[in-house]
Order: structure tokens, then sequence, then C-alpha cells
């Protein structure tokens, strides 16, 4: 009986971990670049009263065995790099990934990964991201540029008042052969981890690499609808296991009340 107890209480904390999962990703719904994540599970060990196959008494075997879980615990929260929808901006600063991508900033002395593009100048005419942090490699937009142009391919060209090409470069996209190792550290920054492998650069458009969108900024990827299902079943789940908490509870209280 005390098993039962110990196994809905791995249950009820599963589901918590899922609900704060859920609750991050409808926090989220309205950030630029944001990629849902997901709580991935696993049974716990069981204890093996009669293993499949054993010998019974008549020297048949046991076909399915006796075997009880323990319970469920999480092992993962798994971003879902899916594409999100895209919204026009025009801001031609700003930026949307079409496609596997990142783009790169320098925090400080380290380097960060994000797909949120919503750039601007800093006071040097240098491409930064919301916080300030320069896009790398560093580009550089003259100060007398009349405007600015970036194809998919990543060209960026400036042009000044009478027409003529003061600059033009290029920007680079980086990719990871497991995404979803990347540790992510808020303001919409992830960054490499041994799980996520060394960073692999290319020109968008290039193989591999997405194209860029001037003018438009990619949307979370989150369905609400979709959260909003997932909520029902966590809450119906963690509900499910309190009951069996409550039903072995009673059913050891009925035990009790027989030696009375």
């Amino acid at each position: 009986m005390i098993r039962s107890l110990w196994t809905a209480a791995t249950g009820m904390s599963a589901q918590q971990l899922n609900m704060d999962v859920i609750a991050h990703n409808l926090a989220n719904a309205n950030t630029t670049g944001y990629k849902r994540s997901r709580a991935n599970f696993e049974d716990l060990m069981y204890q093996t009263i009669t293993p499949p196959g054993a010998e019974t008494s008549n020297d048949a075997k046991v076909l399915a065995g006796i075997q009880v879980g323990m319970g469920a615990k999480p092992t993962s929260t798994q971003k879902i790099y899916s594409q999100g929808n895209f919204s026009q901006t025009g801001n031609p600063l700003d930026l949307a990934i079409e496609g596997k991508g990142f783009f790169r900033v320098l925090r400080g002395t380290e380097e960060a990964y994000t797909r949120a593009g919503a750039f601007k100048l800093d006071p040097d005419g240098f491409l930064c991201d919301a916080e300030g942090n320069r896009v790398q490699p560093e580009i550089s937009i003259p100060t007398d540029a009349a405007s600015v142009s970036i194809d998919p391919g990543g060209t960026i060209t400036a042009v000044g008042q009478t027409g003529n090409v003061l600059s033009t470069q290029t920007m680079t996209l980086y990719d990871f052969p497991n995404p979803t190792g990347l540790l992510n550290v808020g303001k919409n920054y992830c960054v490499p981890s041994e799980a996520s492998g060394d960073a692999e650069s290319g020109e968008p458009g290039s193989e591999n690499f997405g194209t860029l969108l001037q003018g438009f900024l990619e949307n979370s990827n989150i369905n609400v609808v979709e959260e909003m299902v997932n909520m029902i079943i966590g809450q119906r789940a963690y509900e499910a296991s309190s009951k069996v908490i409550k039903a072995a509870d009673e059913m050891l209280q009925q035990a009790n009340n027989v030696v009375r």
C-alpha cells in the first residue's frame, strides 16, 4: 500500500514540472524568436515479483510475469525548433531567419546565439541586438547611408543620398549538430554545450542554412490552443495521481480499523 503512495507522488511531481514548462511557454507567446519547450518523461524502475519466462511447478513457463512500476520522472525539457510565423515591421534592420540558423552576438567576452533579429545601430554604426551586443562578425553601416538593403543571401548594401553604394557586407549564420543541446541563458540567448556540438557557420541560403527576410521578425512558435490542451491534460493527470493518494490513504485507514 505504501508503494502506491510514493508512486502517485512521483506522478504529481512530474506533472508539476510539466505545468511549469507549459506556463513558461504561454508566458513567452509573444517573445520574438522564442522556441517552445516540451517536458519528456520516463517510467521508473520496476519491482519484479515473477519474471517473464520463469518456470512454474509443472515445468511450464510464465508468459507475462508480475512487475510493478515505481512511478515516473522527468528526463529533459526539449526545445522544439519549428519555424515561427513572421510579422512585418517595416524596419529595415529587422531580420527573420526562414529556415535553420542562428545569429551570433558578443555578450561581453562570451559569444551567444539567438533567433531574435530585432537589430539596431549603436553610436558607432555597428549592428547590435536589443541589449547592445554587436552582431558577429561585426557589421558597420556608414552614418551617411540613406538606405540599407539586405537580400535573402545576407548581403547588406548601404546606399548614399545620391544612390551610390557606400559599403557591401555579408551576414553569417550559425547552426549546431544538435540545437536541442544548447544551454538557454535567458534574454533570447543560448550558448553551446558539449551536447550541442560546435557551431558551424555558413552564408544565408547556402546548404543547411535558411535565408533572411528584411523588415520581418520571427514570432514565437507557441500554439496557444495546443498549450491549453496540454495544460488540461497535465492538470487531469495531476488530479488523478492525487486521487490515488487519497484512495491509498483510505485503504490504509480501513486496514487500521480491522484491529479495533
